[in-house]
């Protein structure tokens, strides 16, 4: 097999090849031994007949059109490899001689993946949330715990939010009794946010005593109610004195406030870093794909709304959702949730070029050693043999993508160690407590809790978990209008679920 390949304009390239009379012989060969399994004949068990005999029965046009229909592929696949072309679509094929003897000559018109730059990719900046807990983030949570042992004590004042009330409640729609809405002596925290949209204004600043008439509408319905309201009694919850004997009689673990405080400033700490490290593949992403200029190809972006769309479908079905019955729910067809994914595809699709891109621009390889690891990796993810793996990739030609893979998370770690992150007042944040290392380091010489190729391909999974997600809730945003007339049509007594029935509401 000989092959060339011509540039052409848009993204597409031409290959050229010719498979010689000898070369294509065997293909025709294997063709017959096919259309043996298919054919009987008289004498013969099936797919025993000789070439010789099924040749003078069908003659040879048959096996040589299934020879090309089988082969064409095979080799077209070889030039591909040859020639290290990218494929983001499939090939427009047409054959060009040897249709009925001689030289096999076909053309393939390809689509590849475009190679783009991205200027300022050295010197990106990205906003996070500070991981550093505030003074009055550590005073609130403080104030949490202390509440516990705390004491509601009568206030002679009108209410105010985080007051405990004591009230009866009565309502009533057209004279009758709403279920769930009337009681007596319910223990109410104000600021709660229960029973109405409007209900803690409305009893705000009452004081004991006070009866209380207004026209609401409860939460759970869609018609207003007339609602009586009578404040009994006003509470206000008193902390204990925090010192060192209450912390050790009450934390069972710390003697001092000094010792309590700081495990509170390391708990904080710990949560928004999570907390942060969660958004950080994400935001870094959303930041490379502003760099872009150039479009999104077409046929990448309809791929990669297919891709999503099968991801999608999938999550459903692991919520036991029957992707049918969920469909004429939301009243959409197959082609308006496809293309409902499109914003997310379109970003997905840059954000895999610009990962190129940088990997190209910065020289990044993969390497024998890193290729086994990932292979021995998927082993342990899927519980199969390191070697498996790796064959049942050399067979199906996907190494090359493999690497192109582990390439992308590769750039995405050298991005995340430089990167800026600052926080919303324009602080720098220190980058090595993001990213967890477990000290100073240069940029080229970095340690990690976790390893670099696994905590990029890790963020990489979660901006792709992140943008399904989001396409998911745009193909929801549908089932706003049904699930609102849901609710509406709810039996009133649900309320129950919500609101006071006693002192368990």
């Amino acid at each position: 097999m000989k092959s060339s390949v011509e540039p052409l304009e848009g993204n597409k390239v031409k290959l050229y090849i010719e498979v010689d009379e000898a070369e294509f012989e065997k293909d025709i060969e294997q063709a017959f031994r096919a259309i043996a399994r298919e054919v009987k004949l008289p004498g013969f068990r099936n797919g025993k007949a000789p070439r010789r005999v099924l040749e003078a029965r069908i003659g040879l046009g048959p096996a040589r059109e299934q020879a090309l229909r089988d082969a064409i592929p095979q080799y077209l696949g070889k030039a591909v490899r040859e020639h290290d072309v990218d494929l983001v679509s499939t090939p427009d094929v047409e054959i060009t001689g040897g249709q009925e003897d001689g030289l096999v000559e076909f053309e393939a018109e390809c689509e590849v993946r475009p190679e783009i730059a991205v200027p300022g990719y050295a010197g990106l900046r990205i906003e996070l949330d500070s991981p550093v807990p505030t003074e009055a983030e550590i005073t609130d949570a403080r104030d949490e715990e202390l509440k516990q042992g705390g004491s509601l004590a009568d206030v002679d004042r009108p209410a105010e939010a985080g007051d405990f009330l004591t009230l009866d409640l009565a309502a009533t729609r057209d004279g009758e009794e709403v279920m769930g809405l009337n009681t007596e002596d319910w223990s109410y925290e104000l600021g709660q946010g229960w029973v109405a949209d409007d209900f803690d204004e409305q009893v705000t600043g009452a004081n004991v005593g006070d009866v209380l008439t207004f026209t609401t509408t409860p939460k759970g319905t869609d018609e207003p109610a007339d609602m009586t309201v009578t404040v009994k009694a006003i509470q206000a919850l008193e902390l204990p004195e925090l010192t060192d004997e209450w912390v050790a009689d009450n934390t069972g673990e710390f003697e001092t406030v000094e010792e309590w405080d700081a495990s509170i400033r390391e708990r904080l700490t710990e949560t928004k870093l999570q907390g942060v490290r969660q958004t950080v593949g994400f935001k870094l992403n959303e930041a490379l794909v502003e760099l872009v200029e150039a479009e999104a190809p077409e046929s990448m972006v309809r791929s990669e709304m297919q891709n999503q769309a099968e991801q999608m479908v999938r999550q459903l079905q692991a919520q036991g959702i029957d992707f049918q019955a969920w469909m004429s729910a939301t009243g959409q067809d197959p082609q308006q949730f496809i293309e409902s994914t499109r914003p997310q595809a379109e970003q997905a699709v840059k954000a895999d070029l610009a990962l190129r891109a940088v990997a190209a621009a910065e020289q990044i390889e993969v390497d024998d050693h890193e290729l086994e690891m990932e292979y021995s990796r998927m082993a342990m993810q899927y519980g199969q043999k390191a070697k498996d793996i790796r064959k049942a990739y050399e067979s199906n030609d996907a190494v090359p993508e493999l690497l192109a893979q582990i390439r992308k998370s590769k750039a995405m770690d050298w991005l995340l160690h430089h990167v800026e992150m600052v926080d919303a007042a324009g602080e720098v944040i220190d980058r090595d407590l993001i990213l967890g290392h477990t000290h100073d380091h240069d940029d080229h010489d970095h340690d990690h809790d976790e390893d670099p190729a696994v905590a990029a391909g890790r963020i990489i999974a979660e901006v792709d978990a992140a943008q399904a997600d989001a396409a998911e809730a745009d193909t929801a945003e549908a089932d706003t209008d049904e699930a609102d007339t849901d609710e509406a049509d709810t039996d009133e007594a649900d309320t129950d679920d919500e609101h006071p029935d006693g002192e368990d509401s």
